[in-house]
């Protein structure tokens, strides 16, 4: 059946199309020697001004509410929202955008971070003979390279294998993969190539051996997403939007016109969530760009429309950078049931995912353990037997909730289309509703076209090709060796910065505090393991950013790469945060709560705490077990079900002990069997059954201060 299936691939491919890939691959080799031929041509460039400062929160506050009316008012500050926003202002439009929640606190802080056409999509439309499926990998295709060109900081190519383990897979997925490079056409980002079993075992040293037959290499983007989307929202409130995070539509406005006698949107009431005060914001078009929320509003405008989004739940898991590559992603094309698992380098760190189940639409989604346990069975089944793969191996994990537009003829969410649509209600509102991350633009775009057709306003059409968001304009790949030379910041904290704030890295820079040290002479790390700095949390503020929870998933990404880590950077936040924002002490304890709840439900503390066992293959008698449960304890004061260095701390303190930072680290990273940055349970009785054995107690296990 395998071969009648590649078979059939394969002919309905057809000659020619094999002869034209052909032609490609000589056309690839070209290339590859004469230089990348990747090219987006600009849209013709905006003639609106961009202002040289950020205005503060308060000032966009202020020009939602004295603004007599605005040309469009857009509902929803993630991607897509961002991006109606930044295309609208740059036609001339006076814009507004506001958002209840942060910038890309939803979907679009938590995705595969690819950017990307979609190979299962291509596949689907070539099985399927879809047209509307290619089209649409054609259109991702482009805005892969529009992304990559205007935000190079954030975002680059990523080559990503696919291991094949049977021998007619060879030429059944090679052709597939150089018809992606097809498609692409001249913004195709490198040419993909077949490897021998040799080559990519010395590529992916942590491949599973037995069976492998070779490998294909293709290439596809990656980026930041969070950090992408601000940079839209940052832009477009650059260019003149008044865009407003933290403020939510309690209903819509709506006037009687005069012409035609039926009412119309004519904006939207709004409220401050962080103070309570409400106010109206009037607009000639309101856009609904909010994502899994989308059926929400519409029924603000009409309570008997039919629900069109169709939630589903992506789950993804971050684990040790040393599970994969520096520079080679995974795919797994075929999971145990169907799905595509992707096992990708991001931040030092390897991100795997997703899952893709049918879900209850909630602002807050959690991670299932099954759909952890799902990831970590596949990941196993593509790695040495060498590598073992454990829970604990699991530093965060999150999910996200998809926007797809629902398909009255599909069962299941697998087989809907990323595809995405414009409505227009009877009274003018405009909802863009599903799509993908990569198509934001596009998205945006054909938005706006709606807008301006449906409500007769006056504007020319998108200039948002090419356009470059803030920080790329005078960002280079070795920025960060000025930030070293100018700054004295530590090459890894410098990289980090250019990095993620590209151009803009410097305005960090000059805020950065002295350290005190010889070396790095500015720069004070809010976590020893990762280069996030002090100074990135009083410029998140400057990026609106307006609770714990905003500085630590989405102005940094702690909360995506390290849950204990982020857990530890929480006091140190916190405190600089009430500086600058003039928190009172109820409000930091507040905020403190609202950081530890969501690192606990939504960032895969919980999921992680249900595991811990008593056990573990620990051979101690019983009483010895109760004995260090009892000492294991008396440092988990919260019951976390793990100790971290600020517990060992907290307890040495407590007893008069004073031991330096690194020691401490030193200390746990013994203990820490799993290199998770935390010492569990488990972890802490195989510590006591070794100590047990040689006749030794260390500092950590002391029951007393008599003890030592």
């Amino acid at each position: 059946m395998a071969f009648q299936k590649a078979v059939k691939g394969t002919v309905l491919i057809g000659g020619g199309a094999i002869a034209t890939i052909f032609g490609l691959s000589q056309f690839s080799q070209y290339r590859n020697k004469h230089g990348n031929l990747v090219y987006i041509q600009a849209a013709e460039p905006a003639n609106v001004p961009m202002k040289n400062h950020l205005p503060a929160r308060e000032d966009q506050l202020l020009a939602l509410q004295n603004t007599s009316e605005f040309d469009v008012l857009i509902i929803g500050g993630g991607a897509t929202g961002s991006g109606c926003a930044l295309d609208a202002v740059t036609r001339g439009l006076k814009t507004a955008l506001v958002e209840r929640d942060d910038f890309s606190s939803g979907t679009s802080s938590r995705s595969t971070k690819l950017i990307h056409g979609g190979v299962r999509y291509l596949q689907k439309a070539i099985m399927k003979l879809d047209f509307e499926q290619y089209k649409m990998v054609k259109e991702a295709l482009h805005e892969r390279a529009n992304l990559l060109e205007i935000a190079p900081h954030l975002s680059s190519p990523l080559p990503i294998m696919l291991p094949v383990y049977k021998w007619w897979q060879l030429p059944y997925y090679w052709v597939g993969i150089k018809l992606y490079d097809l498609v692409a056409g001249s913004q195709c980002l490198k040419s993909s190539y077949v490897l021998s079993k040799s080559r990519a075992l010395e590529l992916f040293p942590m491949l599973q051996k037995d069976r492998l037959v070779g490998a294909i290499v293709y290439y596809d983007g990656q980026h930041n997403d969070a950090r992408m989307n601000l940079a839209i929202a940052l832009t477009a409130a650059r260019y003149g939007a008044a865009t407003a995070n933290y403020t939510e539509v309690v209903h819509l406005l709506k006037k009687t016109d005069p012409k035609s006698g039926k009412e119309r949107v004519c904006g939207a009431h709004c409220r401050d969530v962080l103070t309570g005060q409400e106010f109206d914001v009037k607009a000639k078009c309101v856009i609904n760009a909010t994502g899994p929320f989308t059926d929400s509003v519409r029924k603000m405008d009409d309570q008997e429309v039919a629900n069109i989004c169709q939630p589903s739940a992506g789950v993804h898991i971050v684990m040790p950078g040393y599970y994969s590559p520096d520079n080679m992603g995974l795919l797994d094309p075929a999971t145990s049931d169907g799905r595509v698992i992707f096992f990708l380098p991001w931040e030092k760190m390897t991100v795997a995912g997703t899952t893709d189940t049918p879900t209850d639409i909630t602002p807050h989604p959690i991670p299932k353990e099954e759909d952890i346990n799902f990831i970590l069975n596949e990941v196993r089944n593509y790695l040495s037997c060498d590598v073992e793969v454990r829970r604990g191996d699991v530093l965060a994990a999150w999910s996200g909730i998809r926007p797809l537009v629902t398909d009255p003829n599909s069962k299941d969410t697998q087989s809907i289309s990323r595809n995405h649509i414009v409505a227009v209600s009877d009274s003018g509102l405009v909802t863009i509703a599903g799509g993908k991350w990569t198509t934001y633009r596009s998205m945006a775009q054909d938005t706006i076209d709606a807008a301006v057709q449906a409500h007769n306003l006056m504007a020319g059409s998108s200039k948002t090709v090419g356009l470059l968001l803030q920080g790329a304009k005078d960002w280079s790949p070795t920025l960060y060796i000025r930030l070293v030379q100018d700054y004295g910041l530590e090459s890894e904290v410098a990289q980090h910065l250019a990095s993620t704030y590209g151009d803009k890295a410097f305005e960090v820079a000059k805020i950065a505090q002295v350290t005190g040290k010889r070396w790095p002479i500015v720069g004070k790390r809010l976590v020893s393991e990762f280069p996030y700095i002090e100074a990135e949390v009083i410029y998140g503020v400057k990026e609106y950013a307006c609770t714990v929870v905003d500085m630590i998933s989405r102005r940094t990404r702690l909360a995506f790469l390290n849950v204990q880590a982020a857990d530890e950077a929480l006091p140190r936040i916190v405190d600089i945060m009430g500086k600058e924002l003039n928190w009172s002490e109820q409000w930091k304890k507040e905020e403190l709560a609202a950081a530890k709840k969501f690192l606990y439900y939504e960032m895969g503390y919980k999921a992680k705490s249900e595991q811990l066992t008593d056990s573990s293959e620990i051979s101690l008698v019983p009483s010895d077990i109760e004995r260090y449960k009892k000492r294991f304890h008396m440092f988990d004061k919260e019951n976390k079900g793990f100790i971290t260095i600020l517990d060992v701390q907290r307890v040495l303190e407590s007893i008069s002990i004073q031991i330096d930072e690194n020691t401490l680290h030193d200390i746990l990273n013994e203990v820490d069997l799993n290199k998770n940055g935390q010492v569990e349970l488990d972890e802490f009785l195989q510590e006591a059954k070794v100590r047990e054995r040689k006749e030794y107690v260390p500092l950590y296990l002391c029951e007393r201060p008599g003890d030592l």
